[in-house]
């Protein structure tokens, strides 16, 4: 087949999606529009983007994103077998529609929740078919249920610094719990290494790390294979898996995690996933002492990529 996958792939995941589509044989094309950097020429253009946004409910950022990818799909001449759009909100609407001039299937993945990007609800239909990583917005809006996938972890060059527990993260509304996990986690003397990427950070004295520029998927690979346990917080409004848990069981890393529907998954095993309340959390150190338990194969396989592949490119 001829596939072009069209993401938003701020940290480099999506290569593996294409790299999988590659080794079946399909003929694969990746627009990251990440790459695209939009800039208003001036003030009076971010002022007319607020009023647009405010009133109109568009996005000059978003239409650009838009212009920019049907530019890259007219520099092709062939016509795709199907074009896989992974954070479409961040595309306009119109653009979305003009897709499918290239391509003979349009579909979607969306591993954000509605109630969290709305602007999912004004794209959906734009796609002849829409895969969520949210049960909820699934069963709302008709949409087709898959979790995020399992990818392959290559480890670079592991260090020799240690820790029990890792995360990282973008800063929002979850870096208060962060740093009120990092204090319990200070208080029991339980090395940790908790990174919040902030492209506006002064931060000085904190229990948390503070970066401005992202770092390598590689290098945060690293610190996975260095940790023990992994922490994952899930954003407000949102319930589907991040690729925090499933980066745990690749690596066979237990997990602590604020999200409570992990409990309906057929993986979920409490020696491996402790699941604690973001308003009080409680982190006994028993959790520590006890070895990961391998979960069963007919289930880890369940989500790996060539499986997500198999359900959505069909």
């Amino acid at each position: 087949m001829k596939i072009t996958i069209i993401s938003y792939d701020n940290w480099g995941l999506n290569e593996h999606l294409k790299n999988a589509l590659v080794k079946e044989g399909h003929i694969v094309r990746h627009i990251n529009f990440f790459d695209f950097k939009h800039k208003y020429p001036n003030f009076k253009s971010k002022l007319y983007n607020f009023v647009l946004k405010t009133l109109f409910n568009k996005n000059i950022k978003n239409i650009y994103y838009g212009k920019e990818i049907l530019k890259k799909l007219n520099e092709n001449n062939e016509v795709q077998d199907l074009i896989l759009t992974i954070k479409g909100d961040f595309i306009d609407p119109v653009s979305i529609l003009k897709f499918k001039n290239f391509t003979k299937k349009s579909i979607a993945f969306f591993n954000d929740s509605i109630y969290r990007c709305p602007k999912i609800k004004q794209v959906i239909t734009s796609f002849d078919e829409v895969y969520s990583f949210e049960k909820e917005d699934c069963k709302k809006y008709n949409l087709k249920f898959i979790t995020n996938w399992i990818y392959p972890i290559q480890i670079g060059n592991p260090t020799k610094e240690h820790f029990l527990v890792y995360n990282i993260s973008s800063k929002d509304k979850r870096t208060s719990i962060l740093s009120k996990i990092a204090e319990i986690l200070k208080e029991n003397k339980i090395e940790y290494k908790i990174i919040i990427f902030d492209k506006k950070s002064k931060k000085n004295k904190s229990n948390l790390e503070y970066i401005t520029k992202q770092i390598p998927l590689t290098q945060v690979n690293d610190n996975l294979f260095n940790a023990q346990v992994l922490l994952d917080i899930n954003r407000k409004g949102q319930s589907g898996l991040t690729f925090r848990v499933f980066e745990s069981i690749v690596l066979e890393k237990k997990l602590i995690t604020t999200n409570k529907d992990i409990k309906n998954y057929d993986f979920y095993n409490s020696n491996n996933i402790l699941v604690i309340d973001e308003k009080e959390p409680n982190i006994p150190l028993s959790f520590f002492n006890t070895k990961y338990e391998k979960i069963p194969e007919i289930i880890f396989k369940n989500y790996i990529l060539s499986q997500w592949i198999n359900k959505v490119i069909h």
